[in-house]
């Protein structure tokens, strides 16, 4: 690109006062055997504010779950919330009719991993936990973040296990670190996860989001420090790992074909941050 043109990210600044020195490094790393991110994974500025205002109204539909979660309502309650939240703030809940998805957020209890459909049918019980994923369109961007809400008086194998699913994704924020590796992230999470008797999830993880529900990089969380993508500012995606109670094996509900389940009956927790990687570290855009 000539130096003196408008640089491509529509900063409006010359591509010699913008991304030319970005892309000379991406090009270097590139020749060194790298997997770079393309531009059509930089977000820029103006895509960034968008998005922003978007995770704004994602956190605020996970805030007015959090005030009416409890033990006795009904996982398609939840539903309800979100879709009415959601619309009445000029947002579309992703979900609903995402590839056939039926509903308006995924609600995973207790041996579900992800993907649980909300039904009039379950309802919540002193003693469960529950994953509600909320995603979220707002003017064509989106945003996505999910939370752990433990129901009533929660055993303590299940609140550990919260508790570490936490601290795996706090490991995977701080690894996470421009001109690092998508790789730094899965090996983070994986060794706190691993030492403390649990297991991640290998098949399913997060992904690129802000222009798409689910764009590139797919995000894994059991890959090695230095490997995969590189993260080059302007990235933005989601730290989401599955933590299992006992084996990372998984079977999907034949009858429904989305919900996902431990193999071996344990609990799985998740919790899921939407990030974006800046120039000088890593801001968090809804959890």
């Amino acid at each position: 690109m000539e130096p003196n043109k408008p640089c491509w990210c529509g900063s409006g600044k010359k591509y010699k006062k913008c991304h030319k020195a970005f892309d000379e490094k991406l090009h270097t790393l590139m020749l060194q055997g790298k997997i770079v991110p393309g531009h059509e994974l930089i977000k820029t500025p103006e895509q960034i504010e968008k998005i922003r205002i978007s995770a704004q109204l994602n956190t605020g539909v996970l805030d007015a779950v959090a005030r009416e979660i409890r033990a006795g309502m009904s996982t398609q309650e939840i539903d309800d919330i979100v879709y009415t939240y959601t619309t009445e703030h000029g947002g579309i809940p992703a979900p609903l009719n995402y590839e056939g998805f039926p509903k308006s957020v995924c609600t995973s209890i207790n041996d579900q991993i992800c993907h649980g459909i909300p039904s009039e049918d379950d309802i919540l019980e002193d003693g469960d936990i529950v994953n509600v994923d909320v995603s979220t369109i707002l003017d064509g961007y989106f945003s996505d973040a999910s939370r752990m809400f433990m129901i009533g008086d929660v055993p303590d194998n299940a609140k550990r296990l919260i508790k570490v699913t936490e601290e795996c994704v706090l490991k995977g924020l701080e690894a996470a670190k421009p001109w690092g590796y998508l790789g730094d992230i899965g090996e983070a999470v994986n060794t706190h996860a691993m030492a403390n008797g649990y297991s991640v999830v290998r098949d399913i993880g997060g992904h690129g989001i802000g222009l798409e529900f689910h764009e590139d990089p797919f995000v894994s969380y059991v890959t090695k420090k230095g490997t995969e993508m590189v993260l080059a500012p302007g990235m933005m995606f989601t730290i989401e790992p599955m933590i299992n109670e006992g084996s990372c094996e998984y079977v999907v509900d034949e009858d429904n074909g989305w919900t996902v389940y431990t193999y071996d009956g344990g609990l799985s927790a998740q919790i899921e941050y939407m990030v974006l990687i800046t120039d000088t570290g890593v801001e968090v855009l809804t959890k």
